[in-house]
């Protein structure tokens, strides 16, 4: 057996996180990938872009902060290599490219800021859901950050479309979405489910995988809309302070999963979809399955 070991920081509109998986790779040909070491800062950078435009200097400050701890933390691992990458709130903030200047000055870590469709192909990948799913099928990949929203659409196993829509939960909570943008991610909904007649949901983001746990569902157990929807009419019915005493989430948590919900039961309803499968990857899991396949790929 041989073993590596990978990093991933995953710069989100709600939170960053770090990542580091041992990676053992057997003779017969079997990897697993096994958690090191994960962190959660909820720093909201999607507070100040999607209000104000641009990241606010007490903002910076904290993410340079947790970065520095991330870059001791990677070179405390011993990680053969890392990625970080950055979202919504980086891609749209004005000082977005000074702030990763500034990043990579104080922790010497480089940070590359995506597209809405390589983090939506990014997560997918981690997933090793292709072996999964039935190729004779659509279905779509929905991804619900803080500051955007990505689907996929997967028909025949390929790729067919993909669109990144400004609606996200840190950017409704704060009352920075657009109408328009309700209006132009169902109206495209309504397309998708006419021309590909989607049959299931593959749901991602932490506030669906929050869902997943509230709901008590098992590993690759499916989420049912009737289910949803009732979770979605409870939470929304309860104030920030009651979905943290009676569910024991962290305000951040509270805050967004509301909005999150919004988004999902849209889809199901507009594309009449019955299901959600859930398989508990995010931003971070797809970028060390990455870089593990192209460290492979050069031995």
């Amino acid at each position: 057996m041989k073993r590596d070991t990978f990093g991933a920081i995953d710069i989100g509109s709600n939170a960053i996180r770090l990542l580091i998986n041992y990676i053992e790779d057997y003779e017969d040909g079997h990897v697993e990938y096994k958690k090191a070491a994960f962190v959660r800062v909820p720093i909201r950078l999607g507070d100040d872009a999607f209000l104000r435009g641009h990241i606010s200097s007490a903002k910076i400050e904290a993410l340079c902060d947790a970065m520095q701890g991330f870059s001791a933390l990677l070179r405390a691992f011993g990680t053969h290599d890392y990625r970080a990458c950055a979202t919504s709130a980086m891609r749209e903030a004005s000082n977005g490219g000074q702030i990763a200047e500034l990043v990579r000055s104080c922790s010497g870590i480089s940070i590359e800021i995506i597209n809405g469709e390589t983090e939506a192909d990014t997560i997918f990948a981690a997933g090793g859901l292709k072996e999964t799913l039935d190729p004779q099928k659509t279905y779509l990949y929905v991804d619900v950050g803080g500051g955007s929203t990505e689907i996929v659409v997967y028909a025949r196993g390929s790729k067919v479309e993909a669109r990144s829509f400004r609606l996200g939960t840190v950017r409704i909570f704060s009352g920075a979405e657009a109408p328009a943008e309700w209006l132009h991610f169902e109206e495209w909904l309504r397309e998708v489910a006419r021309t590909w007649h989607p049959s299931g949901i593959i749901g991602s983001g932490g506030n669906i995988n929050k869902t997943h746990k509230l709901l008590e569902k098992k590993s690759r157990e499916c989420i049912h809309a009737k289910e949803l929807n009732a979770l979605y009419n409870r939470l929304r019915a309860m104030s920030v302070a009651q979905r943290m005493e009676q569910l024991y989430l962290n305000q951040s948590r509270a805050e967004v999963i509301v909005p999150a919900l919004r988004i999902f039961t849209d889809v199901l309803c507009i594309c009449q979809i019955d299901t959600i499968l859930v398989p508990r990857m995010g931003l971070a899991d797809g970028i060390i399955h990455e870089l593990y396949r192209q460290y492979h790929h050069l031995l």
